[in-house]
């Protein structure tokens, strides 16, 4: 008690200021419309900018709750796109054939059934020669060796070590990677990595009449055992021509900026082992 009637004695003059301050603002609030309102709009304004500091605040560390959110919903569309070039119509065509009252003659047929798997990048290297990309999903949350790696913008790479919960994935920007890929015309090669930085691809296996254009897209194709159809990879910087094998080299700006990889989906083709097995025992023949 004793020390807080000193404190009154020592700050008496600032508190009773400070008293007086307040009383006045009621005051001048109450009887004066005028300043009053000034003094109303000058709260409402410093309470907007606290609140609005306070919602930025709060909406920073929901960001990445809102961008898994965008992530599994990207997946699920993804997903339902890839149901529409994963199944092709076939009519079969007799010479003689009865007319039936109902078409039985177009089947559907499926031949891949892809499953999408959100993931986070926890480790990147671009500078190797062959370089590897961590994520935080495993054999636990159903990532397997050989699947496919995908960003919002294209290709990464595929699975090659697996354990319960992280995986590590051999990048395109690897010696050891080739990818089935296609021009716009449709005309298929695959696209590797020249070595000479993270951000340029070369498509090879190219006819020298193919008429390629600056800023043409290079797509996966239906070849590829793992990769979708139709994912991008990249565009096209410029073509040389090897005359002497009548092939053109052409060099792509990666689509994926490796720099700055944070998110990747993990896919798998549920019909990949079938096809695998069907072509291996055939090579063997």
């Amino acid at each position: 008690m004793r020390n807080f009637i000193l404190f009154i004695r020592r700050f008496f003059n600032l508190i009773l200021f400070l008293v007086l301050e307040i009383v006045c603002i009621i005051l001048i609030e109450r009887t004066n419309t005028l300043q009053g309102n000034d003094i109303i709009s000058s709260a409402n304004a410093v309470s907007g900018i606290i609140y609005k500091k306070q919602s930025d605040v709060v909406y920073y560390f929901g960001l990445r709750k809102m961008n898994d959110s965008l992530l599994d919903e990207n997946a699920v569309l993804r997903k339902e796109i890839d149901l529409l070039h994963s199944v092709d119509t076939l009519r079969d065509s007799l010479v003689h054939k009865k007319i039936n009252p109902v078409d039985t003659s177009t089947h559907i047929v499926k031949f891949a059934d892809y499953v999408y798997r959100t993931a986070r990048v926890v480790n990147n290297s671009t500078n190797a020669s062959d370089n590897y990309i961590t994520i935080n999903r495993g054999s636990k949350d159903g990532i397997g060796k050989n699947m496919a790696v995908i960003s919002g913008t294209g290709v990464v790479g595929r699975v090659e070590h697996v354990s319960a919960h992280f995986a590590s994935v051999l990048s395109v920007l690897s010696s050891k990677q080739k990818v089935s890929a296609k021009l716009k015309d449709g005309t298929n090669g695959f696209v590797v990595w020249d070595e000479k930085g993270p951000d340029i691809l070369i498509m090879i296996d190219v006819p020298q009449q193919n008429i390629v254009k600056k800023g043409d897209s290079v797509f996966t194709n239906n070849y590829s055992l793992y990769f979708p159809p139709d994912v991008l990879i990249g565009t096209v910087v410029k073509t040389e021509i090897e005359k002497k094998k009548g092939l053109q080299i052409i060099y792509l700006l990666s689509s994926t900026n490796f720099h700055n990889l944070q998110y990747v989906y993990v896919i798998e083709n549920k019909m990949a082992a079938e096809r695998k097995q069907l072509e291996d025992s055939t090579a063997k023949k």
